[in-house]
């Protein structure tokens, strides 16, 4: 409703949606809860903070924070590829984690890179990296990244 009613107002607003399972409750769910996207002018906002169900626009302090168009275009292109999409935890490098499932369920370590369809993770009784594939979904953050 609230990416209508900016729509309403003239505004390019678009809240990506992936479908997390066969029932209707599943369908059609945001990737972002919360969020949404959407171009204007930032020195007019209050078309855009007047919109019934804006709460807040993502700025550092009072100045709104951009997002780089390349991003945009990325998450579009992923969106519109049919591929089987669903939201993913961030992790940082530096992260300690714990595995919460899978046959590693129980290992802790640190993310160490960041790849395609793997975490490197450090395992600190070894006190070397090992490079594994791991769904990012069995990851949990134990502690904020290291300073």
């Amino acid at each position: 409703m609230v990416t209508e009613a900016l729509a309403g107002r003239g505004l390019e607003a678009w809240c990506p949606r992936f479908n997390a399972g066969a029932n209707v409750k599943a369908a059609n769910k945001p990737v972002f809860p919360g969020y949404l996207f959407c171009r204007f002018n930032v020195l007019d906002r209050l078309p855009v903070l007047t919109v019934p169900g804006i709460l807040n626009i993502v700025s550092n302090g009072k100045i709104p924070l951009p997002i780089e168009e390349s991003e945009i275009e990325s998450l579009r292109l992923v969106m519109d590829s049919l591929l089987p999409v669903s939201p993913s935890d961030y992790f940082h490098v530096g992260d300690k984690v714990r595995i919460t499932d899978g046959p590693l369920n129980g290992a802790e370590g640190y993310v160490v890179q960041r790849e395609c369809q793997h975490l490197v993770v450090s395992i600190t009784l070894l006190q070397r990296a090992v490079s594994v594939a791991v769904q990012s979904q069995w990851l949990e953050r134990t502690r904020l990244a290291a300073a």
